[in-house]
């Protein structure tokens, strides 16, 4: 397999991984800080303080719809998916630069290369998606 490939496939694992880890974890109901705000927001498709996040609050009621009697766990797991999709970003950024760094005058990849680049890309990523921050 090239290059390519193998490191489409491994992000789209890696996101299955952080999504997984993140719907796992998400809280049933509203939190604390400003949670409650856009989740109560996204209910009645108002604006909460400034900036305001309309497209935050638009996706959020459309996540709401399949949740019926729990509305605020829909904007839950909207966050825990966008999430998620960050980590595969992350992932995608650490094997871009990785590859710009074991890749001399153009050259193919070794697969030891390669490997390094996937292994660098998951250890990265992860480590992000599993950091209290």
């Amino acid at each position: 397999m090239n290059y390519k490939k193998i490191n489409n496939i491994t992000g789209w694992i890696i996101l299955l991984i952080a999504s997984a880890v993140y719907i796992m974890t998400m809280e049933a109901t509203g939190s604390l800080w400003d949670c409650g705000e856009f989740a109560s927001c996204a209910y009645k498709l108002q604006l909460p303080h400034p900036p305001g996040a309309p497209l935050f609050v638009l996706l959020g009621r459309l996540f709401m719809i399949p949740f019926g009697t729990n509305p605020i766990a829909g904007v839950n797991m909207m966050s825990a998916l966008a999430s998620g999709f960050t980590i595969l970003f992350l992932f995608w950024s650490i094997t871009h630069f990785a590859k710009k760094m074991l890749q001399k005058d153009g050259g193919e990849l070794t697969g030891q290369q390669i490997f390094a680049a996937m292994a660098a890309g998951a250890v990265g990523s992860l480590a992000y998606c599993l950091s209290d921050i």
